[in-house]
């Protein structure tokens, strides 16, 4: 059936010689344009990934620095609040005391008016008392 003679050696050659040249024509620079492509996606993905958790990093950095912030204001709010009260409260105490220190003071005025004018009403009545005496009495007699 089958026929050995040189054909077959030859056909060998020619199939390892047509192999060697299509491996050194095509399958290396096609192998080497894969290998590229490839490490090109894998330096690509990891250049990704290593960029996505920095922005993870950074993002999160900046949250608490936002929270930091965010305290740091509520406690100065708190703080401006309880020396806005404190304030308040001492300006409410001396107007209070400035009021009654006043409404002594007015007191103390109505006081003495109301003493001259008890001690002017007295001087009154004595001289009406006495211009009522002399009359009822006659002039002479009241002066003993």
């Amino acid at each position: 059936m089958f026929d050995f003679d040189a054909t077959m050696p030859l056909m060998a050659v020619q199939f390892l010689l047509l192999a060697v040249l299509l491996n050194a024509i095509f399958y290396k620079p096609m192998t080497k344009v894969l290998d590229d492509r490839d490490n090109y996606i894998r330096t690509n993905e990891a250049q990704a990934l290593e960029r996505l958790s920095k922005a993870e990093m950074l993002a999160k950095q900046y949250e608490e620095q936002l929270a930091n912030a965010r305290r740091q204001s509520q406690n100065l709010i708190a703080i401006a609040q309880d020396d806005a009260k404190k304030i308040g409260a001492t300006k409410i105490a001396e107007a209070q005391q400035e009021a009654q220190a006043q409404t002594e003071q007015a007191q103390r005025e109505i006081d003495r008016q109301k003493q001259e004018a008890m001690q002017s009403l007295e001087e009154q009545v004595d001289s009406l008392s006495r211009q009522i005496l002399e009359k009822l009495l006659g002039p002479e007699l009241v002066n003993r």
